[in-house]
C-alpha cells in the first residue's frame, strides 16, 4: 500500500476496494488486484483511457457485473467496514450507494418529473419528503425545472445527464458512483455538471466515486485520483499532485515539460510508461 493510501485509510474511509480481481465469462481477467478507497465527504476519480477497467470497477462495487457474465473472483469490497458483495443493487441503494450508469440512462417515455420519482422507489418516508427532495434537485438543476414536463427522450444530452444525477439524488444517497459524466457533452456543459457535483459534495455532503476519461477536468474537481492501465492501479495520490506529475501531464493531459517529448511525437509512447515495466 502506498503512503497516500495509508493516509486515506487512516481517515474516515467510507468505501474500500481491496485487491479485487474480476473475470468475464470465466476467462477474461479485466481487473488485476485493484485497490482503492473513498473518504467520507470526498470526491475520488478513477482515471484512464477506454477499456482499462474503470466501468468494471464501479460495476463490481454496485454488484452489476452478473448481467454481463462478470464476477469478482478475489478480494473484498466493503462499505463502512462491512462487505457488500452479497447485496443486490436495491439493497445497496438502501445502504446509501447508488450508481449513475454511463450513457445517461433515462426512461425516455417518462417526463423528467416521473424520472426523478423513480429514483425514490426504495424510500418509505412519504410523498411530502419526496416532493421536497424534487424541489431540492431542481434547485441544483434549474435547466431541468424548466423542462420538468418534457419527455426525457426529447431533451439534450446534457439535460439527460443532469436528470440521471438528479434521479440518483432522489434516493438520498451517501455515495454516488458516477460513470463517465462528461462523455459526449460540450465543454461548457461538462464544466456546469462538474460544478454541480462540487456543490452537491460541499453542501449536501454526498461523496462521489467517478470514472472519467477527461483527466484534466476530473483532477480539477476531485480530491484524490487513481490511474488505471490494463486493469491495474498504476498511480494514485492527491489530485493536485497527480495534475503536476510529469508522467500524468505527458501521457494523460497532453502537456510536455520542457525537454520532454510529447507522446504525440513518439509512436511507441506506451512502452515509455515507466510504471508498466
Amino acid at each position: 500500500m502506498s503512503m497516500s493510501e495509508e493516509t486515506q485509510t487512516s481517515q474516515d474511509c467510507l468505501l474500500e476496494v481491496n485487491n479485487i480481481e474480476v473475470l468475464y465469462n470465466h476467462v477474461i481477467l479485466a481487473l488485476k488486484g485493484v485497490s482503492l478507497s473513498l473518504q467520507e465527504g470526498g470526491i475520488t476519480a478513477i482515471l484512464g483511457g477506454n477499456g482499462v477497467g474503470k466501468t468494471t470497477t464501479l460495476k463490481a462495487i454496485s454488484n452489476l457485473l452478473h448481467s454481463e457474465r462478470g464476477e469478482v473472483t478475489k478480494g473484498v469490497i466493503s462499505y463502512r467496514g462491512e462487505p457488500i458483495a452479497d447485496l443486490n443493487p436495491a439493497a445497496l441503494v438502501k445502504k446509501g450507494v447508488v450508481q449513475v450508469m454511463e450513457g445517461r440512462h433515462c426512461f425516455e417515455h417518462l417526463t423528467i418529473d416521473e424520472n426523478l420519482l423513480t429514483g425514490a422507489f426504495t424510500r418509505k418516508d412519504g410523498s411530502g419528503a419526496i416532493n421536497s427532495d424534487i424541489d431540492l434537485v431542481y434547485s441544483y438543476f434549474p435547466r431541468l425545472k424548466e423542462r420538468r414536463k418534457s419527455l426525457a427522450g426529447y431533451i439534450s444530452g446534457g439535460e439527460q445527464q443532469m436528470c440521471a444525477v438528479g434521479r440518483a439524488l432522489m434516493s438520498r444517497p451517501e455515495t454516488i458512483l458516477l460513470d463517465e459524466p462528461s462523455m459526449g457533452l460540450a465543454p461548457q456543459l461538462v464544466e456546469e455538471i462538474f460544478d454541480i457535483i462540487k456543490d452537491l459534495n460541499e453542501k449536501e455532503k454526498v461523496s462521489f466515486l467517478l470514472a472519467e476519461q477527461n483527466t484534466s477536468v476530473a483532477l480539477r474537481y476531485a480530491h484524490h485520483g487513481y490511474i488505471l492501465e490494463s486493469g491495474r492501479v498504476v498511480m494514485d495520490g492527491p489530485a493536485e499532485e497527480l495534475a503536476q506529475n510529469p508522467d500524468v501531464k505527458e501521457f494523460y493531459l497532453g502537456i510536455s515539460d520542457e525537454g520532454r517529448k510529447s507522446f504525440r511525437d513518439t509512436r511507441s509512447y506506451r512502452r515509455r510508461k515507466r510504471w508498466l515495466n
